[in-house]
């Protein structure tokens, strides 16, 4: 026996070595399989709640299939259960497979963490093994450590998704019948696995996707059993369509076998992408131009400038790009412009393929950039208003009923009750005064403290730094309307940071301490997508009445949102920092609202500084402090704390730029200075890592946000040390948000601002594939481990989410700050 299996474990090694040979598929370097045209990645991310794990293919260039995987649903959704992976894949070389070990539950995510999911009973591990075939195709194996309980039978299956957009209106064929992928999910609506979805649109053991694409055409076929091809849309605003196939009763090795057939022009080619601001530029400011071709293509080809007249567009220029060298998966070249300062409207054409129109001028940062975040953003967020736009209601009066101390536990979006409530109020009881101010968050309908403070400490730096003063809209907090485009004589921008400090200076008063966040009960409310006026029935819960006690209310369902307490020190001087500096923007108009706000921050800083672990959270609160009150004795501490400050002055350095007039210790100065030289030193040197000489570093979610904020702190160094910071990083992180970045959707992330920017956004909207002015979203994210990617495609909160409190307002701050350069610098 031991003899026949040896015999037969070489055939199968010969045989699989015969099959890679002949194969087009290669294991590379960043460990996927790669072949011109296309490539297979085994769960090199980590993000299957996103979208992003699993067995995926991208085929020229796109992500069009990812998620391969045994799931537990048909149509799993963000809080379904996801198996835990043990280590990355391994590369079995005797099958040249590569092999993704799994196991549920992942018990760093059942009924715990961030987003708690909760698993089922059920307990088991497996392998997910993908092996080159013939030409471009590729079996995809699932092997189970022991078979299923019988109770389970027909309820796990494999799922590959496929991304949905770019099929929209795209033909399949399964077993010779054809069908349509539809724009939206269609009934009839059915039961599948015990779940209620819309039935499948076809069932068989043979699938091709986009027969009449050359680009996007994969056949699909089970060696194993039946495939269902889902509209995950039916119980999921956010799904894809899924195919998928249960496992086999009592199987374990080949428990599913699949042999996916991409089909790939070998003679594909990434088509060059001429990346170039959506805005434009300043006469004086540098112009670099970046090109990202297909890593195969290293010719540098004449880049030619016009400039638009009334004759129609002139050439004005040519260039022959430099070589910059490879990144992620591409070769990049660049481009100097920046001798170019005529100022007028020019395109840019590269291999005949021209770049939108884009403006040279000194007021190119002077209308319809940072505003559209002033103007539509902030008041689109504005919670506990009426907002409208002349015939449009953003959203109605909302969370009238604010807000009810939180039940001890885990909550979801990361809010965690502690047992005491820390403040006088028990769970259940009502917080009074809550029902002011304050701005939704992101895509959601929760307040955060850390964006609510983040968003008043912008507003407010902003009128400090660059005397931002602009009227377009209309703030009644008396009849709690918002009217955009209506001025009513009064700086928005003060009025935007009263109506932040109304939500947090009540929390404030009613608890001794700042909240965590306010949030819906329930995942129904949560992931409402819609007008927010439905998520509550604007009465304050009584729980004295009957269900429907109030003609037409729903009161009796507690639809009130709770308020979440927390003891963080770090948290407490970072909202002691932003009130610090709001005080001092609005002790002019509105003294008493100011010294409410000082008061605070003075508190709430005496109380955490002490406690606190965060050395930059300590900076910028004692840096602020000292501003707003004058007292020395901040200083003093700032002082004290020298040998931090120097060993973490990323972090402490923009926050202490403001306080360092005030500072009289040259020890401690020429310290300082030394180590921010240091660090100015090693950032010009990180710079050169990258084409874009920004930090380009993502996580999960587009490195938008970051680079905005890195921008900012950069401002903040220019401001403190100006002789050792140039203006190149701040602007270069400003170009990367308008257009200058990795991949081949080049538009300006935020929203609404240059000639082509995010109209399909992750927004309160974005249901409607909407999309709303000013705000700024997550921007293009990696696919690991080299795939830049910003899809059209509006569920994806890792790519297309808003923000407040950091992404449009650090947004915001770079262009005020980019319109007030001088011409030359």
């Amino acid at each position: 026996m031991h003899y026949k299996r040896r015999i037969g474990l070489a055939i199968a090694a010969v045989l699989a070595f015969q099959a890679q040979a002949a194969s087009s598929l290669k294991l590379n370097e960043q460990g996927y399989f790669e072949a011109p045209g296309l490539n297979v990645t085994v769960f090199a991310d980590i993000y299957p709640d996103g979208h992003q794990t699993g067995v995926t293919v991208i085929q020229h260039g796109e992500r069009v299939a990812a998620n391969g995987d045994l799931r537990l649903e048909p149509s799993p959704g963000q809080w379904s259960p996801v198996p835990a992976g043990d280590g990355k894949a391994r590369y079995d070389a005797a099958n040249g497979s590569l092999v993704q070990a799994l196991r549920y539950p992942d018990d760093s995510k059942n009924r715990k963490g961030f987003n708690p999911i909760e698993y089922p009973d059920l307990d088991f591990r497996y392998e997910v093994a993908v092996t080159p075939l013939d030409g471009h195709a590729f079996q995809v194996s699932v092997h189970l450590d022991e078979p299923l309980p019988p109770e389970w039978d027909g309820k796990v299956g494999f799922n590959f998704e496929l991304f949905p957009t770019d099929l929209f209106g795209k033909s399949f064929l399964m077993d010779g019948n054809a069908g349509t992928f539809p724009r939206q999910a269609n009934g009839p609506v059915t039961t599948i696995e015990g779940h209620t979805l819309t039935a499948p649109l076809a069932s068989g053991r043979s699938l091709v996707v986009a027969p009449e694409s050359p680009l996007q055409r994969m056949k699909i076929e089970s060696r194993s059993g039946r495939l269902d091809l889902i509209d995950g849309r039916g119980n999921m605003n956010n799904g894809w369509y899924i195919v998928r196939e249960l496992t086999r009763p009592g199987a374990t090795h080949d428990a599913i076998t699949w042999v996916v057939t991409p089909n790939v022009d070998p003679k594909w080619r990434y088509e060059p992408v001429v990346q170039v601001s959506q805005v434009g530029y300043r006469p004086g400011q540098a112009k670099t131009v970046i090109i990202e071709q297909d890593k195969r293509d290293t010719r540098a080809d004449p880049l030619i400038l016009y400039r638009m007249t009334e004759d129609g567009p002139k050439e004005a220029g040519r260039y022959t790009p430099r070589a910059w060298g490879g990144f992620l998966r591409y070769h990049y070249l660049t481009a100097d412009l920046s001798a170019v300062r005529e100022p007028g409207m020019y395109e840019l054409s590269y291999r005949g393929k021209r770049t939108h129109a884009f403006r040279i001028g000194e007021d190119v940062f002077d209308r319809g950039v940072w505003q559209p975040t002033l103007e539509y953003f902030l008041p689109a967020q504005m919670c506990h208003m009426l907002v409208k736009e002349n015939y449009r209601t953003w959203h109605g009066l909302d969370h009238m009923d604010d807000a009810r101390m939180a039940p001890a536990g885990v909550h979801f979006d990361g809010y965690d009750q502690g047992p005491d409530t820390l403040t006088r109020f028990k769970p259940g009881d009502r917080i009074p005064g809550m029902d002011v101010g304050g701005w939704h968050d992101a895509g959601d309908y929760d307040l955060r403290i850390e964006s609510q403070m983040g968003t008043i400490k912008l507003l407010a730096q902003m009128v400090e730094e660059f005397g931002l003063d602009h009227d377009a809209t209309t703030i009644d907090q008396a009849r709690r309307e918002t009217h955009m485009l209506r001025p009513d004589g009064v700086n928005d921008a003060i009025q935007q940071i009263e109506h932040g400090l109304l939500n947090v200076l009540a929390g404030y008063r009613a608890l001794g301490r700042t909240y965590r966040g306010v949030i819906e009960p329930t995942l129904e409310q949560y992931v409402l997508l819609g007008d927010v006026t439905t998520q509550t029935d604007n009465l304050a819960y009584d729980p004295a009445l009957p269900p429907g006690g109030r003609t037409g209310s729903t009161s009796s369902l507690q639809d009130d949102r709770w308020v979440f307490t927390e003891d963080d020190p770090d948290r407490e001087l970072g909202t002691a920092s932003g009130l610090a500096v709001a005080a001092r923007v609005l002790k002019p108009s509105n003294p008493a609202m100011a010294q409410e706000a000082l008061d605070a921050a003075i508190d709430l800083a005496a109380r955490a500084i002490d406690r606190a672990d965060s050395i930059g959270a300590k900076v910028a609160a004692l840096s602020e402090l000292a501003v707003s009150t004058g007292d020395p004795a901040y200083v003093e501490r700032l002082v004290a704390l020298k040998p931090q400050i120097v060993e973490a002055i990323d972090k402490t350095g923009p926050s202490l730029a403001v306080a360092l007039p005030l500072v009289r210790d040259a020890g401690f100065l020429r310290e300082v200075d030394a180590a921010v030289a240091a660090h100015q030193a090693r950032l010009a040197d990180d710079a050169t890592k990258t084409p874009y000489r920004v930090p380009y570093v993502p996580y999960i979610w587009g490195a938008g946000w970051d680079i905005q904020r890195f921008g900012v702190d950069q401002y903040y160094f220019r401001k403190g040390w100006p002789q050792h910071t140039s203006d190149a990083l701040q602007m270069d992180s400003l170009n990367f948000v308008l257009g200058v970045h990795p991949g081949n959707v080049t538009e300006s992330f935020a929203s609404g601002v240059g000639a082509n920017s995010a109209t399909v956004a992750y927004g309160t909207n974005r249901a409607d594939w909407g999309y709303i002015p000013g705000g700024v979203i997550s921007g293009t994210a990696l696919i690991r481990p080299d795939l830049p990617e910003l899809k059209s495609w509006p569920y994806f909160w890792q790519q297309r989410e808003y923000v407040i409190g950091g992404g449009a307002e650090n947004f915001m701050f770079l262009a005020l700050a980019a319109a007030q350069r001088k011409a030359g610098n």
